[in-house]
């Protein structure tokens, strides 16, 4: 078993360090947890991009960090399977102790008469209060610090810096105080104009009513769209069809799928063409000659090769992008744009660089051990200090997952809370703020409050006093401000397809940066969600605005908040020559800010000032 374990570590381009010991105890978790090479290196893989490890080697060093990993999921993998089953934990021996020290204290849970006091009353002081049926044990953890008495705040975690230095963004941001009593109010430098790009469900559509017609037409326009642009750049003949013997070269266009259940590997890569070149037909790809690829369940691409029995396409070439001077969707009628803000729109069609400020946030709102949405309340805080032109919330603001909310332990509707407890706040800031400052709001599959499907139509607010200055958008999204071009998803697609890619690194040259090469297939694919079949969890509805999952064109800067650790990547796409001339390249800033909250703690969030380019913007990842 050791040997395949070293063959399925080599095959994900991962180094062993010290191998016979590092095999050793891979051998002995294999055996312990009743798991597969394969099984345990895609655990290892997982744990390495959590974890950003900055080699591609295998250490002895993290072999005990990675048995906690393997330890984690087995009890995640037993409670999913029963959930009334309870794994006990120190956080159980720590709720005893409590009861135990605090015996003459006696707490009564009870409903306060009037719903804004049952979750505002003290709010700031979190750390020991007990809410209705919302509250936390007030005893600090050993793993995360509670939120209300966390020490390093507002601390940059990461920063890329190409702004002149008088602009630049260290250690932790102001000198001073951010609990000051009194925040020097600023306003905004000036507002933004919004250009939302409509594609995507209206409100209070209709769902579940997808066809296995629906799907099938969803994924042949998909390969048909990839065809017909890479034909169009004039750098590849017209595809034909892969399954019938050929001695000589030919070119297909068609999609890669897994041949059975399980993950990719180089035996079970299928390729289905269109059913206007094959009738749809599958056949095998060898992808052995090749010395690197990247490919996925869902992923469409061009392949160059042979196939002499008729049986087996062996791949000479993969064409994984559409050239960037082809526009993909040149046969479709252009998408919806609803202008904001039309008269300040109309004052800046100037040549002038695009210029922007925004922090970005994405949910959870609010600790596992209560519902005060804390971190939230912080976030806002600190954007009145900041005054960015925008502030980008991304969802699930309501989540599905905390504990009181998977429990039902909450005595009001999720909508109520939704209201007194998000839109409030940001009421409360745009009104502080002032008619210029922006808010774009975009759900989640995981908000509790909305609807279940993807694509996801936006939220309808109804009506507030601060409505023109709050931005719904559809998940996912696309949107302008000030004519900077930004892609929203909230579906962790880059999770995702990390569980999915299945890839090869050349033995010469030095491995690819993982969560780049990830964050690229959503570009190079045109497709915010190109996994297909989609991951568990995932409510992929074909038959509502087949074309929301599209991105028509190349944003300046893509968000995907992603349980993955934070990043801000500069991206680079094109650069393929043409009859023309060499095509221009384009760059894209891939941003995941994070989680707001974790567990009990704080997480972290983005602030950008970016310039009209990525060689001129301050990106900071910070903690909260």
């Amino acid at each position: 078993m050791e040997e395949a374990i070293k063959a399925e570590f080599l095959r994900s381009g991962f180094n062993l360090d010290d191998e016979e010991e590092i095999l050793k105890k891979c051998h002995t978790f294999c055996l312990n947890y009743n798991i597969e090479p394969s099984d345990l290196v895609s655990s290892w893989e997982v744990y390495y991009l959590n974890r950003q490890l900055e080699e591609s080697v295998v250490k002895e060093a993290d072999m005990d960090g990675f048995l906690g990993h393997l330890q984690n999921e087995q009890v995640e993998a037993v409670v999913k399977k029963d959930p009334n089953l309870h794994m006990y934990s120190f956080k159980d021996v720590d709720m005893i102790l409590d009861a135990e020290d605090e015996d003459t204290k006696e707490v009564i849970l009870g409903t306060p008469t009037d719903k804004s006091e049952r979750l505002h009353s003290d709010i700031y002081d979190s750390a020991h209060k007990t809410n209705g049926n919302i509250y936390s044990s007030g005893k600090i953890s050993k793993l995360v610090t509670p939120f209300g008495k966390r020490s390093n705040k507002f601390v940059v975690k990461f920063n890329i810096d190409n702004l002149p230095a008088i602009e630049t963004v260290n250690g932790i941001h102001d000198d001073e105080n951010l609990e000051d009593d009194i925040i020097k109010r600023i306003q905004p430098h000036k507002s933004c104009s919004l250009v939302v790009h409509r594609s995507g469900p209206e409100p209070g559509c209709r769902f579940m009513y997808d066809r296995v017609e629906d799907k099938f037409n969803a994924l042949e326009n998909r390969i048909g769209k990839h065809a017909t642009a890479l034909v169009a750049s004039r750098l590849y003949e017209e595809p034909v069809d892969p399954s019938v013997a050929s001695q000589r070269s030919i070119f297909a266009v068609g999609m890669i799928c897994c041949d059975g259940e399980g993950h990719l590997n180089d035996k079970s890569i299928l390729l289905q063409s269109s059913v206007e070149h094959s009738g749809g037909q599958r056949v095998r790809l060898e992808l052995n000659k090749l010395s690197q690829f990247s490919v996925f369940p869902g992923q469409v691409v061009g392949i160059k090769g042979h196939n002499p029995s008729g049986h087996c396409l062996i791949a000479s070439e993969i064409v994984d992008s559409i050239p960037l001077s082809i526009a993909a969707d040149t046969n479709l009628p252009p998408a919806k744009k609803q202008a904001l803000d039309g008269e300040i729109h109309g004052t800046k069609l100037s040549c002038a660089p695009a210029e922007i400020t925004v922090i970005i946030a994405a949910g959870p709102f609010t600790t596992t051990d209560n519902l005060l949405f804390e971190p939230l309340r912080e976030l806002l805080t600190y954007s009145t200090r900041k005054c960015p032109q925008l502030l980008i919330l991304l969802g699930p603001f309501i989540d599905s997952e905390h504990p009181q909310i998977k429990k039902g332990t909450v005595d009001m509707s999720f909508d109520e809370i939704f209201q007194l407890e998000v839109l409030r706040k940001v009421q409360g800031y745009l009104e502080y703020m002032g008619p210029d400052a922006r808010v774009i709001i975009i759900p989640s599959v995981r908000d509790a409050n909305h609807d279940f499907v993807f694509p996801q139509p936006a939220f309808d607010l109804g009506s507030l006093s601060v409505n023109h200055q709050i931005t719904n958008l559809t998940n996912p999204g696309l949107f302008e401000a000030d004519e900077v071009k930004i892609g929203c998803c909230t579906v962790d697609i880059l999770k995702h397809l990390s569980g999915e890619e299945f890839s090869q690194h050349s033995k010469d040259g030095k491995p690819s940066d993982r969560l780049s090469r990830l964050a690229s297939h959503i570009l190079s694919q045109r497709s915010f969600y190109p996994l297909y079949p989609p991951a568990e969890g995932v409510p992929l509805d074909f038959s509502l605005a087949p074309e929301a999952l599209h991105i028509s064109l190349v944003p300046d800067l893509l968000i995907l908040p992603s349980d993955i650790k934070y990043f801000v990547k500069v991206l680079s796409l094109g650069g393929t020559g043409t009859s023309e001339g060499e095509e221009q390249m384009k760059k894209c800033v891939c941003i995941n800010p994070g989680r707001l909250a974790k567990g009990e703690g704080g997480g972290t969030f983005v602030e950008l000032k970016y310039l009209g380019s990525p060689d001129k913007m301050n990106a900071s990842i910070i903690g909260i």
